[in-house]
């Protein structure tokens, strides 16, 4: 079988498109190449949902954390402290056997065990809680003078927060917002690694990348082809981002500009 064959046939299996049934033995290059490529693209649904769902919570978070009203503050705090405070691969288990009992009760939560839903509303709730802390923290340093000349021009309320609070609140808070969007989308692979199955073998890449080093007792080729996936999607994120942050401050000089640092983090 050709290269360009097997792109055909498996390039998509990951989303139900293509041959059905997995290579079993004399595994090439190309196969292992297509079929952890195919199972980014779930990589990539969760990533991308996730932080543009969790972004609009978590701007909402951020301002009810900072909240005078301790009835708006302590449910924030406490919503951001137990969603970092535990780590992620937990959150899965215990949605997940959540989801399933609800589902033997209600019906209507059918849908929410399964790995597109249940481990995507996860997602959205931890990246949530971990932008909402950013963003608070943003807001918190948001220079006093900003919010001192918007109430000289009379701007209170609405206006205010959309014209001078929440932009520069997301100049101050991209770089590091950024980071976040990186490690959402390694999180992911903890999906299928956690709690959530997969549906006839249809799994994110780092699903393949495991199914060819059990079949080869090899996990030298498939974990670095996974690796320069994430790398490659890393690089996509960094340049999208690091645009955005170029216009966020395309008004100030250059020297005033917030710069974009990257640092590893050792776990979620």
């Amino acid at each position: 079988m050709s290269c360009l064959q097997t792109i055909q046939d498996y390039g998509l299996r990951s989303i139900g498109i293509g041959e059905r049934l997995l290579p079993k033995d004399s595994f090439t290059l190309c196969e292992q190449f297509t079929l952890i490529g195919s199972g980014l693209i779930w990589n990539i649904y969760f990533g991308v949902l996730a932080l543009a769902t969790g972004f609009f919570f978590a701007t909402a978070l951020g301002v009810a954390k900072g909240s005078a009203n301790a009835w708006v503050r302590k449910p924030a705090e406490w919503f951001i402290f137990l969603f970092r405070g535990s780590p992620l691969f937990i959150q899965f288990f215990f949605a997940y056997f959540l989801f399933l009992n609800l589902k033997g009760v209600y019906p209507f939560f059918n849908a929410f065990t399964s790995a597109w839903l249940g481990a995507l509303i996860v997602l959205f709730l931890n990246t949530a809680a971990y932008t909402g802390e950013i963003f608070y923290g943003a807001l918190r340093s948001i220079p006093k003078g900003d919010t001192e000349a918007a109430d000289a021009y009379g701007m209170s309320g609405w206006p205010r927060f959309r014209r001078i609070i929440w932009p520069t609140m997301l100049r101050l808070a991209w770089p590091a917002y950024t980071n976040e969007a990186i490690f959402l989308f390694h999180a992911t692979t903890l999906v299928y690694f956690s709690s959530f199955p997969t549906w006839r073998q249809k799994g994110d890449a780092l699903y393949y990348a495991n199914y060819f080093a059990d079949k080869t007792f090899n996990p030298f080729i498939p974990y670095p082809i996974l690796a320069m996936y994430f790398i490659m999607l890393t690089l996509v994120i960094v340049g999208l981002f690091g645009a955005i942050n170029k216009h966020l401050n395309r008004h100030l000089p250059v020297e005033r500009r917030v710069k974009m640092r990257f640092r590893m983090n050792i776990m979620r």
